[in-house]
C-alpha cells in the first residue's frame, strides 16, 4: 500500500483509535488540554475537494478535525465548507493576509541594505572616522525608522484584509481560530499582524502557533509530503518563542529558529524512533511509542487513491522540496 493515499489515511487514524486516543478539534483543546488526544489539523491549501474527502473519512469513524481554508480559489467554497462544517468538524481561517498584501501593495518596499559599520583605524584617521560612524549610524537609523514604518503599514492594511475574509468566513459558519498560512514564496510571514493587532478581540480563541503548548504536545506535520520535512519547511514548524499569552505586543520573532523536533531525542519521556512515512507513525502507535497529547497536521491535497493525481502530487512536492531547500538556506533560516 503505497503512502499518502485515503486507504493509507484511514489505516492512520485507526492505528490511533485503537491506541486509546480521542480526536479534537483545535477550538475543543483550547477548553480542555489534558488527557490522550490527537488534535487534527488541516490547512486546505489547494484541491479542495480533497478536503471533503478526508472530512467523510473522518466523520465515519466518528472523528472530528479542524479545517484551515485559504481564501483563495485553490482552497475557498462556501458549499465544501458548509457540508463539512455539518459534518461535525471545526471551521478556522487559513490566513495569508501579510503576504498577500505584501505583493499587491508593497512591493517597492521589499529591499532595503544592512549597514555595515567599520572600526576605528589609525589615531590619525580617528576623528574622521567618528564623524563618518556618526554619519553612518544616523542614515542606518533612519533606514530602520523608515523600515519600521512600512512595517506598521503593511500591519495595518493586512489587518483591514483579516477583518474582511473574517467576516466571509463567519458569514458562512462560526469560525473560534485561526492559522497561519506559511506563504513559503514571501519573505514575510503572516503572524506579523499579532506583533500589532490581538485577534482576541475579534472574538477568536487560539491560533496554534501562540497558543498550542509545544512542550507538551508532539507536533506532527506532513510538510514535504513527508513526516520529517523540517528541512524542506520554510515556517511550518514550532515557534522560536514560547508562552505568548497575548498576542498582541508579544514580541514575535519574524525569524523562525530550526526547532522543529528531533525525533531522535526524548519527548515527554518517550524515546520516540524517526517517523519519516505514515506507516512509521501507525508502527510506533501501535507499540505505544508515542506521547499521549499530539497535534498532526494533513495537507488534503496530498492525499488521494486516484493513481494519476496522486503521482503528479509526488512529482511536484519533489520539485518543491527542492526549491523550498534551497530558499531556506538562502534566506539563512
Amino acid at each position: 500500500m503505497p503512502d499518502f493515499t485515503l486507504d493509507t489515511y484511514k489505516k492512520l487514524l485507526k492505528a490511533f483509535l485503537n491506541a486509546d486516543y480521542s480526536f479534537r478539534t483545535f477550538a475543543q483543546y483550547l477548553e480542555e488540554p489534558g488527557g490522550r488526544f490527537i488534535i487534527l489539523r488541516h490547512d486546505v491549501d489547494a484541491k479542495k475537494l480533497n478536503s471533503l474527502e478526508t472530512a467523510l473519512i473522518e466523520n465515519k469513524l466518528g472523528i472530528t478535525g479542524t479545517y484551515y481554508f485559504r481564501i483563495v480559489p485553490d482552497s475557498f467554497d462556501g458549499e465544501i465548507i458548509r457540508q463539512i462544517s455539518d459534518l461535525g468538524h471545526e471551521i478556522g481561517y487559513h490566513y495569508e493576509d501579510v503576504s498577500m498584501i505584501s505583493m499587491r501593495e508593497l512591493r517597492r518596499f521589499q529591499g532595503g541594505g544592512r549597514i555595515k559599520n567599520n572600526g576605528s583605524g589609525s589615531e590619525e584617521n580617528r576623528q574622521e572616522e567618528k564623524c563618518e560612524k556618526s554619519r553612518k549610524e544616523s542614515v542606518a537609523s533612519g533606514k530602520n525608522q523608515k523600515r519600521d514604518e512600512m512595517e506598521k503599514q503593511l500591519a495595518r492594511l493586512a489587518f483591514a484584509s483579516f477583518r474582511e475574509n473574517l467576516r466571509i468566513f463567519q458569514r458562512i459558519v462560526p469560525v473560534k481560530t485561526i492559522c497561519m498560512h506559511g506563504s513559503p514564496l514571501s519573505r514575510r510571514d503572516n503572524r506579523l499582524l499579532w506583533k500589532y493587532y490581538d485577534y482576541r478581540k475579534l472574538g477568536i480563541r487560539g491560533e496554534p502557533y501562540f497558543d498550542l503548548n509545544f512542550a507538551d504536545v508532539l507536533y506532527l506535520t506532513d510538510t514535504g509530503r513527508r513526516w520529517d520535512g523540517e528541512s524542506v519547511s520554510i515556517r511550518d514548524k514550532k515557534p522560536a518563542e514560547k508562552g505568548h499569552s497575548s498576542p498582541e505586543g508579544s514580541g514575535f520573532s519574524h525569524k523562525s529558529a530550526d526547532n522543529t523536533l528531533n525525533y531522535k531525542q526524548p519527548f515527554n519521556g518517550h524515546r520516540i524512533p524517526s517517523l519519516h512515512s505514515s506507516f512509521d507513525i501507525i508502527r510506533a502507535a501501535q507499540a505505544n511509542y508515542l506521547p499521549d497529547r499530539i497535534m498532526i497536521t494533513v495537507h488534503p491535497q496530498r492525499w488521494t487513491n486516484k493513481p494519476l493525481p496522486w503521482l503528479r502530487e509526488l512529482i511536484w512536492q519533489n520539485v518543491k522540496n527542492t526549491g523550498k531547500w534551497a530558499l531556506a538556506r538562502v534566506r539563512g533560516r
